[in-house]
């Protein structure tokens, strides 16, 4: 009889395939550093609590058809201390022999000793799930933006990124966007309008160490944040960093003229592509100042565009700076305390992005 169990670590090999098959190619088997990865993210890392486990779905046949990944971040809210896990890269294999494998792994994760559930990955189908049983979905948590920089080029990359052809294609492109003066960001009135407030900040590129000794500061205005230990916040970071799918890294202090912080990015670009950005931080107030600088950053570097998740707190500086969004996926909370609920609703949580699940070197990782 089919049932749900925590993640043991003889599941791993299991695991990886089913990844793969989901997220890549079916038919291949795990490499030794997605096993690792996998292993250090669900089983063993920093963000791992054995009161709240990773959950396998097992068949009647006694396989592994289905897997629900969770870390667990340490909180605060206002002077509470809570635990809020996260399930994400829900996978399920043969739903047609078995529909309610991935409804049994989420009630069974939502049955755990934990303060908050959260989600910031679910896609259609495990948003309707989540619905079903009162789960909550935030809209403005929910978006992805995208701001085009150069739109042949951009063009280029979202059509042939997984493409040999990209290499060929990707040059013609940039020609074409300099011939018809599509220069990037200081190309249109509010963008050169931007350029100048940008040149009243000092953006500085840093390493993992003094990102992440710029996080606690920059994030402790929100009434419900994550509570890292000093270890496990440097562990998230050093991993947000590790996306070699993505690009190289880049990642940036904002501060005023007298020197001050004010915000931070965090993104990857390979060369000529769309930059996806991990996390935006920003003091309040000062978030139109940090999405200006990040984007004359990337088009700085040559950048097609960039892409990422929203959060209420950019929404608005978003406004008039030419961004599309899209819904991809949703951030989803399960929380019986109302208050906690009031505070997504009021956009006053940090969460998506390195308080979240895709910081983790499996999301970005070229595990292909």
């Amino acid at each position: 009889m089919s049932r749900v169990r925590p993640l043991e670590a003889a599941d791993i090999d299991q695991v990886g395939a089913l990844y793969l098959e989901t997220f890549f190619k079916r038919g291949k088997r795990p490499s030794p550093d997605l096993i690792s990865c996998l292993e250090e993210f669900y089983l063993c890392g920093p963000t791992v609590d054995p009161q709240i486990p990773s959950l396998v779905h097992v068949n009647d046949a006694g396989a592994i058809s289905g897997f629900v990944g969770v870390n667990v971040v340490p909180m605060k809210f206002s002077d509470s201390r809570l635990r809020a896990a996260y399930g994400g890269t829900l996978m399920v294999r043969g739903r047609e022999q078995d529909p309610m494998a991935g409804a049994r792994l989420l009630k069974a994760f939502l049955s755990g000793p934990q303060d908050i559930s959260l989600s910031e990955t679910a896609n259609t189908t495990s948003l309707e799930m989540a619905k079903a049983l009162r789960g909550v979905p935030f809209a403005s948590y929910s978006l992805e933006w995208m701001r085009i920089l150069r739109p042949a080029a951009f063009a280029c990359e979202m059509a042939l990124r997984k493409s040999t052809l990209r290499k060929w294609a990707l040059p013609i492109a940039r020609s074409l966007d300099r011939l018809h003066g599509w220069s990037g960001y200081a190309g249109g009135r509010v963008a050169k309008d931007a350029v100048q407030t940008t040149k009243a900040e000092r953006v500085t590129q840093v390493d993992p160490e003094a990102f992440a000794e710029s996080v606690e500061l920059l994030t402790s205005h929100y009434p419900l944040r994550p509570d890292w230990p000093g270890l496990q916040l440097r562990h998230v970071v050093r991993q947000a960093f590790e996306k070699p799918l993505y690009g190289q890294p880049v990642a940036a202090l904002v501060a005023a003229s007298n020197g001050s912080p004010v915000g931070a990015f965090l993104y990857h670009l390979h060369e000529g592509g769309v930059a996806r950005v991990v996390q935006m931080l920003a003091l309040p107030g000062r978030e139109a100042k940090v999405i200006d600088c990040l984007l004359v950053d990337a088009d700085r570097r040559g950048a097609a565009g960039l892409r990422g998740r929203t959060h209420p707190a950019f929404l608005e500086a978003m406004l008039g700076r030419k961004m599309l969004f899209a819904n991809v996926s949703n951030t989803i909370v399960f929380s019986r305390d109302k208050a906690v609920v009031d505070s997504f609703r009021r956009g006053e949580a940090f969460v998506n992005g390195l308080a979240g699940e895709s910081w983790g070197r499996h999301i970005g990782g070229d595990y292909k």
